[in-house]
């Protein structure tokens, strides 16, 4: 970074996540990234997960202050956050009750209700997708069946990237990205499906505008920088848009590239000519914020699952062994690909010669197998052929927490057979997001921003033989968990 970096035009990038709030300051011209801040999330545990969204907010002010000097210079902010959830607001744009999260599996008895009410392939074709738990269709449902006072009391419903953007710009707005998850969002015509509101009770004048790429959400008022928030008056504040949408921004993402991410939920997905209608399920047909589409496939236990696993055995996350016979299928917050909300943790083959690092690394395995058992359907949306593993030139793009890891890494490798490329850009969503905020001020699009700051770059680790005998094991060990 030369001595004038930071001395042109800054944007800020922010990732809202289900554990914390992070913010890039980010130089427009050259893509370095001159401060960051971050400040944590609380999120209640058990089969109920749940934020008051007042806490993003105060997160976000956190964040923003820890950048200094660059918040208030900056031209234009955006924000990436977390999918699915859902946030009910009164009319003074307070929450009503704390976030449902995409990961609060409650909500699974009314997802399986709105599927058998139409059948898979109704969801596929109209919406893209066949909800699960995660939906937000699903969680409004649970919430007017348990809570009706608050589906009552809702002036505004929102997803937890627009609360933010809202409390930013001042205007009830989404993006096609992160809509594309609610499950109320009709993908073929791009619009609410008002039929299906009046179904679950969802008033659609509740529900914010869907911008589309490159459109802009609103402009920081003089009223919220007297109230407190580090940005200058008049700053360009960006549609925003969902995580996945947004890391795929921020690596430049284009068709026949898969992605492999690895954090608190592992996800796998690629940027597609074609919209997704998968009736399995298992393929989310998101629509990516660049105006094409995200083939999708999500797990709920992914590092959290194989950390949990690592404090039981007290054994630090990176003390994996080889060889052994276990196959160890991490569910332990039932699962959603494959679509087992009801499932636990499933360990077979323990020996008297099994080793707590055999145990750890089953842990791995079972993590990565359920990710890569979706990878060819991701990939077949755009024409790529399905079954077996995907011949594919391109290394998977591997990020993520869990790509630092070396365990991580060498799991994916030797389960994928494929080469793996890790970008050494750090935080994709928020440099995603800081592309999308950037794109306001020089009028290009997001992704060609993205490109020209290299995001994508990182080492290529070369192919390992496939270990079929560890796919095996596992893919014999799934139906005991109730998959099939």
């Amino acid at each position: 970074m030369g001595a004038d970096a930071g001395a042109g035009p800054v944007v800020l990038g922010v990732d809202s996540s289900t554990q914390s709030t992070k913010v890039l300051a980010v130089d427009v011209e050259s893509g370095a990234v001159l401060a960051s801040g971050q400040a944590p999330h609380t999120v209640s545990s058990g089969g109920g997960r749940e934020t008051d969204p007042e806490v993003w907010w105060e997160a976000l002010l956190d964040a923003l202050k820890q950048t200094g000097e660059y918040a208030a210079r900056a031209e234009a902010i955006s924000v990436g956050g977390q999918q699915h959830g859902l946030v009910v607001l009164d009319a003074a744009g307070r929450p009503v009750r704390p976030a449902l999260l995409w990961n609060d599996i409650r909500s699974a008895p009314q997802a399986a209700a709105l599927v058998e009410r139409h059948g898979a392939e109704w969801w596929a074709e109209r919406f893209g997708s066949v909800p699960s738990a995660s939906f937000t269709a699903a969680k409004w449902a649970w919430l007017t069946e348990h809570e009706p006072q608050a589906a009552a009391a809702a002036r505004a419903v929102r997803l937890p990237h627009d609360f933010l953007t809202e409390r930013l710009g001042g205007a009830g707005v989404t993006d096609r990205g992160d809509v594309s998850g609610t499950g109320w969002w009709a993908s073929g015509s791009e619009s609410y499906d008002e039929a299906l509101l009046g179904e679950i009770g969802l008033d659609p004048a509740l529900l914010p505008a869907v911008l589309g790429p490159g459109e802009r959400a609103g402009t920081v008022g003089e009223a919220a920088v007297r109230g407190g928030l580090p940005l200058r008056a008049g700053a360009a504040v960006a549609s925003g848009t969902g995580d996945n949408a947004a890391a795929a921004l921020g690596l430049g993402l284009e068709p026949g590239r898969a992605v492999l991410s690895l954090g608190t939920s592992g996800t796998v997905y690629a940027v597609s000519r074609r919209r997704p209608t998968d009736p399995s399920g298992t393929v989310a047909g998101f629509a990516a914020a660049d105006g094409g589409w995200l083939p999708l496939a999500c797990t709920l236990n992914c590092t959290l699952a194989v950390d949990k696993v690592a404090a039981l055995l007290s054994l630090d996350r990176e003390a994996v062994a080889a060889g052994g016979s276990v196959a160890f299928l991490p569910f332990l917050d039932g699962e959603r690909t494959p679509n087992l909300p009801y499932a636990s943790g499933l360990l077979t083959g323990l020996r008297h010669d099994t080793s707590g690092g055999q145990v750890l690394q089953g842990a791995y395995d079972g993590a990565v197998y359920a990710l890569l058992a979706a990878l060819d359907q991701v990939l077949a949306v755009d024409g790529a052929p399905s079954g077996g593993a995907v011949s594919s030139d391109e290394p998977l793009l591997l990020i993520g927490g869990g790509a630092r890891g070396t365990a991580w890494r060498e799991t994916v490798r030797r389960l994928s057979g494929r080469a793996v490329q890790v970008p050494r850009a750090a935080e994709l969503v928020a440099l995603g997001a800081a592309a999308q905020a950037a794109a306001l001020v020089t009028g290009e699009a997001a992704s060609s921003i993205a490109h020209r700051w290299g995001t994508a770059a990182g080492p290529v680790h070369d192919p390992l033989l496939r270990d079929e005998e560890t796919l095996a094991r596992l893919a014999a060990a799934l139906p005991l968990a109730g998959g099939s």
